[in-house]
């Protein structure tokens, strides 16, 4: 039976062929008649030479996700167990593994599927009708690779809910993937204990991605007084009260996410230091200006203000806004730790707006340090979606 392909149109798939790992529909110029959406093709360039091999929806502008750029290669159950030892295998490598991403969708050759490992649980976010049908496979592997090393998974839960899988054609689902168990998990990161509701919290109940930039903040925050900006479940405060910061407080606009974090807070005994509030920080920040707040070190860890395009200008507002506000808010000498967590605002973009910021405010910034998501989040050059997260600490001067 001949094998399904697509063909490419004449001098089209530039950004796969530099190492990128989608082909889109307006650069496909034949597909086999046997051909199945979520089903594997062979990848031709427009004179039949074959540049690889991935999976096919005709639904999605993302027609085609790369999984091997071999012409020989051959996707089964031992080419995806590969796969799977070789993420493995770079998270032993680069982090500590008690939590962390274990499968970062493209950047780990596995395009559209995420895992998330919380202790002894596993948590799975599946993108793409391919990966989907692929899924099963790839977490039986995952379960016997991590075994290896002595590491029993107990439950794998599904968060496969995101808006994204409607333009793949999917439905947005979530439940258990292996028999019932409790979905409040406990972990330990940086020293600091939290309760990970991997049924209820965001995306895939915990942003692992932030692990060492929440460490990086800890040395600046003993005996200081802290201002930690979109808490979410408290990560940057409890990072600051467990280094010995002397008062925090922690603000979100989400109740559920505020209850979290004290819960969390208890769990560390830093309940007496830690004060969480319930409040959108745009009108907050404001106020507290008003009301001559200062703070010793301010973190600034907002939800992505774009996830496209064409909301870009409008995120610059929102993020020169916060920015602003948060660096006034600082005592000179103190620091600034702020982030942006979306592909769309570029590196330049961010830089150019905190400098925006900064002018606006009549303070002037000194660079710390600079980082980006944590290593089990890796940056796969020619997949300019894998690069999301920007991280800065900067020490706030009054001008001079």
């Amino acid at each position: 039976m001949e094998q399904a392909a697509i063909r490419l149109k004449r001098g089209e798939g530039r950004s796969f062929k530099a190492g990128g790992p989608w082909i889109y529909d307006n650069e496909i110029g034949e597909i086999t008649p046997n051909c199945e959406d979520g089903g594997i093709v062979r990848i031709e360039d427009y004179n039949g030479y074959v540049l690889g091999w991935g999976f096919l929806n005709r639904k999605s502008t993302i027609a085609v996700r790369v999984l091997s750029r071999k012409a020989d290669a051959v996707i089964d159950e031992a080419f995806l167990e590969a796969r799977v030892r070789a993420a493995w295998q770079y998270r032993k490598d680069t982090v500590e593994t008690d939590s962390c991403r274990v499968i970062f969708g493209e950047a780990d050759f596995l395009p559209g599927l995420v895992v998330d490992k919380f202790s002894d649980v596993l948590v799975v976010e599946s993108l793409a009708l391919g990966i989907d049908r692929l899924k099963d496979t790839i977490l039986k592997a995952l379960v016997k690779v991590l075994a290896e090393d002595g590491i029993t998974i107990r439950g794998i839960y599904e968060r496969s809910d995101a808006k994204v899988r409607l333009k793949e054609g999917m439905e947005r689902v979530k439940g258990f993937l292996s028999t019932p168990f409790d979905t409040k998990v406990e972990i330990l990161e940086n020293g600091v204990r939290y309760m990970v509701d991997v049924e209820e919290g965001q995306k895939t109940g915990y942003f692992l991605d932030q692990k060492y930039n929440r460490r990086a903040i800890q040395p600046l925050c003993h005996g200081k007084r802290v201002l930690d900006c979109f808490t979410h479940t408290g990560a940057f405060a409890l990072n600051a009260a467990v280094a010995g910061a002397r008062e925090v407080i922690g603000v979100d606009a989400s109740e559920t996410g505020v209850r979290q974090a004290e819960e969390n807070a208890r769990l560390n005994g830093v309940e007496d230091r830690v004060k969480f509030l319930c409040r959108d920080v745009f009108d907050l920040l404001p106020e507290m200006d008003r009301n001559g707040e200062r703070f010793d070190v301010v973190i600034l860890d907002p939800p992505a203000f774009t996830k496209s395009r064409d909301s870009v200008k409008k995120a610059v507002r929102g993020y020169r806004e916060i920015n602003l506000r948060g660096i006034r808010l600082v005592e000179n000498g103190g620091y600034l730790a702020t982030c942006s967590c979306s592909h769309f605002m570029t590196p330049e973009l961010f830089t150019n707006t905190i400098a925006q910021a900064a002018r606006d405010a009549r303070r002037r910034l000194r660079q710390v340090e600079y980082r980006t998501q944590s290593a089990d989040h890796p940056i796969l050059w020619g997949a300019d979606e894998s690069y999301y997260l920007k991280f800065y600490i900067f020490q706030v001067c009054d001008d001079m």
